[in-house]
């Protein structure tokens, strides 16, 4: 129900229907009916008549979507997010879906739904679920790609996919299902530092105009070694000026006349404000005299410089051909 899947939020979309586009329209003089009509929970309500036709609704927009611009939605896109309630624990019903579980917008006091949501590379959604809050997002792929294949067929399909969100075995059931699923999605990162090795001696192809990949074969998996001059730079940006910050930082702090005690106490503040730069550093505060000593880890350095703006996915299409790349 409407309670348990839509927070009380006026988002900017349905604002403009609420405040802008009922003024400027003539639905008034169609329905005979005043400002009323599109009243925030007037709109809210039609969720709930909706939602009995979604997955109507989702094949007919496909359809036309298809006609219209000669889609072939062969490329998914599958994400998890979610949204939390700023309510009291105490009104959570029992047999509803908000729920207490891992967030990505750092507060865990809220109950929160977790969504799932498929969509066209061009941005046309194709499906989504509203799962209860404590749902692992591993466990979200397996019944939302059998939806997916119920409503739109079992076409050969790629999904697209942050790597925390398949399990070793859904991939594996995704390879062997008639026809295999085709999937790409980021690997965790000691599997860069497993095949780095391996990787050196292949060589660069040219996927898109400032995008290089190494393709490498193993077991059932295509890994794919991309690495983009545009994310190289905006990463390495972005680190040189939380280092620029933290060298500073560390400069001053070195020179307080404080103890040992607040001097930890500030060098805390400064990692959490410039973790990625602080890797990098060696500090040590004196047990005896608290005074502090640092200095930059220049082996971390490189190790840092030679995996920024590239990324480790794996595979299992059929065809090596990284200009096909550009797609996903």
């Amino acid at each position: 129900m409407i309670q348990e899947t839509t927070p009380r939020l006026l988002v900017l979309p349905e604002w403009r229907l609420h405040r802008q586009w009922f003024l400027e329209s003539a639905m008034a003089d169609l329905l005979r009916g005043d400002f009323g009509l599109a009243e925030a929970h007037e709109l809210y309500a039609c969720h709930d008549l909706l939602l009995a036709h979604k997955q109507s609704l989702f094949t007919h927009l496909t359809e036309r979507w298809r006609d219209m611009f000669d889609a072939s939605f062969d490329v998914l896109l599958y994400d998890i997010t979610s949204t939390y309630f700023d309510v009291d624990a105490s009104d959570l019903s029992e047999d509803g879906k908000r729920r207490h579980g891992y967030g990505r917008d750092k507060r865990p006091d809220c109950p929160r739904l977790v969504i799932a949501l498929v969509v066209a590379p061009d941005g046309l959604p194709l499906g989504y679920e509203v799962l209860p809050g404590n749902t692992a997002d591993c466990k979200t792929l397996r019944d939302f790609r059998a939806e997916i294949e119920e409503q739109y067929g079992k076409a050969r399909r790629i999904w697209v996919m942050d790597r925390g969100v398949p399990t070793g075995e859904t991939l594996a059931e995704m390879r062997a299902s008639d026809p295999p699923v085709s999937y790409l999605v980021g690997t965790p990162k000691c599997r860069l530092t497993r095949l780095e090795r391996q990787l050196v001696d292949e060589p660069w192809r040219k996927a898109r105009e400032g995008v290089e990949v190494k393709l490498l074969k193993q077991d059932d998996d295509l890994y794919v070694f991309a690495q983009s001059a545009d994310r190289i730079d905006k990463e390495r940006a972005m680190r040189r000026r939380q280092w620029k910050w933290l060298w500073a930082r560390l400069k001053k702090l070195a020179d307080m006349e404080v103890t040992r005690e607040e001097r930890l106490m500030k060098l805390g503040a400064a990692h959490s404000k410039a973790p990625a730069a602080w890797r990098l550093v060696d500090a040590e505060v004196d047990k005896k005299t608290g005074a502090l000593t640092y200095s930059l880890d220049r082996r971390k350095l490189r190790k840092v410089r030679r995996r920024e703006g590239r990324y480790l996915l794996g595979a299992n299409p059929t065809d090596d051909d990284p200009t096909k790349l550009r797609q996903y």
